[in-house]
């Protein structure tokens, strides 16, 4: 284990910078943080560059444990400061640990799979939705999540403790072009689902197949006019309450488990 004391040294300079989407996109890495967090990265076995650690880690029982882990690993670690790994969190209260990645951008011709099921995000802004999001299509089996460019950056710290380590379980395709992506998927007979006020059926009407992408769009606007006129069908949730529309993660969730619920017994 290396020991550092400096704010100035390379090290804590990176993983500083490493908070603005900038230079997470230069160097195609990002961070996490948290015992639990760190865990998960560990049993998915994705690729850490470094482990910065507190020197009041192991002060906790679960935090000596994955002291121990780290230091057995192999792992690059490194020990600072409590004070200095304050610094460098992006948590009010840290518990001391962080892990730099590789950021694991998948194209979507990596994943189709024999039960295509996708969740394409057209300009959500939370990144507490954005991580929702990429939770519950964890849960609910989704092949993957096609995210736009204009969306929030799924590599955001806020964006990362939201989704729980789910961002490790499912693919997560950044693309600059949904249409193309689209398209591809027209190809492969996906149907293209989106929520709209404006839908023609309510959601649970639809017959949900195997081959489904569900489209979700932007918290304020809703989905585009252009992301509009590619869909397939256009379903909305019904609300005979005064509110005017719902959460996009709530939305979201209300149509995987639909798609879920409508194919369960044909998997």
């Amino acid at each position: 284990m290396n020991y550092i004391s400096s704010a100035q040294n390379p090290v804590i300079r990176e993983v500083k910078a490493l908070k603005q989407k900038k230079y997470r996109e230069e160097k195609g890495m990002f961070f996490i943080e948290g015992i639990r967090f760190v865990e998960e990265a560990l049993k998915e076995g994705v690729q850490i560059h470094k482990i910065l650690v507190s020197d009041k880690l192991a002060d906790t029982t679960s935090g000596s444990e994955i002291l121990e882990k780290v230091n057995n690993g192999g792992y690059s670690v490194f020990e600072l400061p409590h004070k200095l790994f304050v610094e460098v969190s992006d948590t009010q209260n840290p518990q001391g640990i962080l892990a730099v990645l590789d950021i694991k951008d998948y194209n979507i011709e990596d994943i189709w799979d024999n039960k295509n099921f996708f969740i394409i995000l057209d300009s959500i802004q939370d990144p507490g939705n954005m991580g929702t999001i990429i939770r519950t299509a964890d849960a609910a089996g989704a092949t993957g999540v096609i995210v736009s460019k204009g969306c929030v950056d799924v590599y955001n710290p806020k964006v990362l403790r939201s989704t729980m380590g789910s961002v490790f379980h499912v693919p997560i395709c950044l693309s600059e072009d949904i249409f193309k992506v689209m398209d591809s998927m027209k190809k492969r007979g996906v149907k293209i689902c989106a929520s709209h006020l404006e839908g023609n059926c309510d959601y649970f009407e639809l017959g949900y197949k195997k081959d489904i992408a569900i489209i979700i769009g932007n918290e304020a606007n809703g989905i585009s006019e252009e992301v509009k006129n590619y869909a397939d069908v256009l379903v909305r949730i019904p609300m005979p309450g005064r509110a005017e529309s719902l959460n996009a993660s709530v939305a979201a969730g209300i149509l995987m488990y639909e798609v879920l619920r409508k194919n369960i017994g044909k998997q």
